[in-house]
C-alpha cells in the first residue's frame, strides 16, 4: 500500500493518521507539485491533486472516500459507528469540517484590513458550530478518535499557527471551551502527533501562504 501526499497537506496528514491508527503498513511517496506530477496523472487524471491512496496497483482519490475505504478493509479501530444514524451524523460533521471549516480558514488568508477581520470572525462562528458535534464528548466519536475526529484533528494544529501569523484570534476558551480541550486532547494522542509536520516548518510554510494569497505579508 502507498500513499501519495505531501508534508504540509491536512488533507493527507488525516490519511496518514487512519493508517497509523489501524496499523497498516505503507509506503508514503512525498508529491509537493502534484500537477505536474507523472505519477499523479497516472493514478489521478481527473483532479490532479493529493492525496492518493495506491492498494493493489489500484488508486483511491479523495481523503474521505480513502478514510471510508480504509475502514471497510480494516476492522481496526473502527472510524465510523456501526449504528446507521450516527455513522450519517459523522459523516454530516465530516462534510461540514471540509465544506464550511476548510475555505474559512483559507479565506482569512485572502484578506486583509477590515475584510480580514470579518473573515476571522466567520472562520471563529464556524469553529464554534464545529463544537456543538462534540455533545459533551472528550472526542467526536466518544471515548476514543472517531471519524470526525480524523477528519478535523487538523484543525486543531493549523488553527493556533494562523492566529499568530495574523495577529488575530479567531476563537478562544471562553468562546468554545470543549472544542479548546479537544485541541488538546487530540494532538496529545502519541500515534497522531508522531505524524504532524514540525511546527516551525509548518508555520513558515503558512507565512509563505499567507503572502501568496494576500500579497500582504504577516499582519
Amino acid at each position: 500500500m502507498q500513499l501519495i501526499g505531501c508534508w504540509p497537506s491536512p488533507l493527507a496528514l488525516r490519511v496518514e493518521w487512519s493508517l497509523k491508527l489501524k496499523g497498516i503498513e505503507y509506503e508514503y511517496i512525498e508529491e509537493f507539485e502534484p500537477r505536474s506530477s507523472p505519477l499523479i496523472m497516472k493514478y489521478n487524471p481527473i483532479h490532479k491533486q493529493i492525496p492518493v491512496l495506491v492498494h493493489g496497483g489500484k488508486p483511491i482519490p479523495e481523503s474521505l472516500i480513502i478514510l471510508e475505504y480504509l475502514d471497510e478493509i480494516s476492522k481496526e479501530n473502527k472510524l465510523l459507528p456501526e449504528d446507521p444514524y450516527q455513522r450519517a451524523r459523522a459523516r454530516f460533521w465530516a462534510k461540514f469540517a471540509d465544506d464550511k471549516i476548510y475555505p474559512a480558514l483559507v479565506e482569512t488568508f485572502r484578506k486583509s484590513g477590515k475584510e480580514l477581520e470579518e473573515a476571522v470572525k466567520e472562520a471563529g462562528k464556524t469553529l464554534k458550530t464545529l463544537e456543538q458535534g462534540l455533545e459533551g464528548k472528550k472526542f467526536f466519536g466518544g471515548d476514543s478518535v472517531g471519524f470526525v475526529d480524523i477528519v478535523a484533528g487538523w484543525i486543531a494544529y493549523w488553527t493556533p499557527m494562523i492566529e499568530e501569523i495574523l495577529g488575530l484570534k479567531i476563537i478562544d476558551e471562553n468562546e468554545a471551551p470543549a472544542l479548546k480541550k479537544w485541541f488538546q486532547d487530540i494532538l496529545d494522542i502519541p500515534v497522531l502527533k508522531q505524524c504532524l509536520p514540525p511546527r516551525e516548518k509548518l508555520l513558515s510554510h503558512l507565512r509563505g501562504k499567507r503572502l501568496e494569497l494576500s500579497g500582504v505579508g504577516n499582519q
